[in-house]
């Protein structure tokens, strides 16, 4: 599962999660790349508002390329009504521009329209990386989100739900639908509209042998990454002796699997950490996270055993 850590290539940071003035941004696109760019970031994908209000958006930003960052197309994509009576937020990133809308013309969830599952399985099938968006701010039920079976992902971390609204948490129906048998992989974003601040916050480490869209995307939909909030991953490994992390300094280490399977180290300046899996003897699946002295998270995706 986490041999992709010593597979040929690096680690790239981006953002996967992020709208402009196409849709209900600030800024318009350029700079929302600029400034992903002039903080370090690798990549960014703008994922605008996906309804015809906005006259369905796949925002194109392959313009706004250069040596050291380069972007991928995507959108959020909104069909259908949860348990909540409110409108689906799916990501698709790769998603390929002439991707036929639906019958989505605002944020209100009309009768007759294409379900959230119908549109999350289409854009899959287009080629996209399919997310669960912000799951606690949208007040997703754990039948909502099994019903979305096209997903790859649902969002661990989404900074502007959590560091605006105190909403940001996607862990609790993961760990969920990982104990229902669903396979679902985890990524930290922005949400960035750059109207507050919900930007450079949140963000996925991909390993891929080179910063294209192409490699990105194939790493994406192979696992190949994690997601952080800062903290650096660097190896995962299962032992006789437990799970063993290496990492950039951390207080930290919790291994977490099915129920109440968890188990936490804590110390000073941890590097490499070995957590014991006595507390996991019964649990199928395993996920890391790690903390550093300032708060910030980093989780791992999760493995089957």
């Amino acid at each position: 599962m986490f041999a992709f850590f010593d597979a040929p290539g690096r680690f790239w940071r981006g953002n996967l999660h992020g709208h402009s003035d196409r849709s209900d941004g600030l800024l318009p696109p350029d700079e929302v790349c600029r400034r992903y760019a002039a903080e370090g970031y690798d990549f960014t994908c703008v994922t605008d508002h996906f309804i015809g209000f906005f006259g369905y958006p796949v925002t194109d930003t392959t313009g706004f390329r250069r040596n050291r960052f380069t972007t991928l197309l995507g959108a959020e994509l909104h069909s259908g009504a949860m348990e909540n009576g409110e409108l689906w937020h799916i990501l698709a990133v790769g998603l390929p521009p002439g991707f036929t809308p639906p019958n989505a013309p605002d944020f209100s969830a009309h009768p007759g329209m294409e379900t959230g599952a119908a549109i999350a399985r289409r854009a899959r099938e287009a080629g996209a990386f399919v997310a669960i968006a912000h799951p606690q701010w949208s007040g997703l039920t754990l039948r909502d989100a099994l019903g979305i079976d096209a997903a790859h992902a649902v969002e661990i971390y989404n900074h502007g739900c959590g560091n605006c609204l105190d909403r940001g948490d996607g862990g609790a129906i993961a760990d969920l639908m990982l104990s229902r048998g669903r396979d679902v992989m985890l990524i930290a974003t922005d949400d960035s509209h750059f109207t507050e601040p919900d930007h450079f916050g949140g963000w996925v480490m991909v390993k891929a042998a080179k910063n294209t869209p192409d490699a990105l995307l194939a790493a994406l939909k192979a696992g190949h990454f994690y997601s952080s909030q800062g903290p650096d991953l660097n190896g995962i490994s299962l032992t006789d002796e437990g799970v063993i992390v290496e990492s950039s300094a951390v207080r930290t280490v919790i291994v977490q699997g099915h129920g109440t399977a968890a188990t936490a180290v804590h110390g000073d300046s941890m590097t490499r950490t070995v957590v014991p899996l006595a507390r996991m003897r019964n649990s199928d699946w395993l996920r890391v996270t790690v903390i550093d002295t300032a708060g910030r998270r980093a989780w791992s995706n999760p493995w089957r055993r």
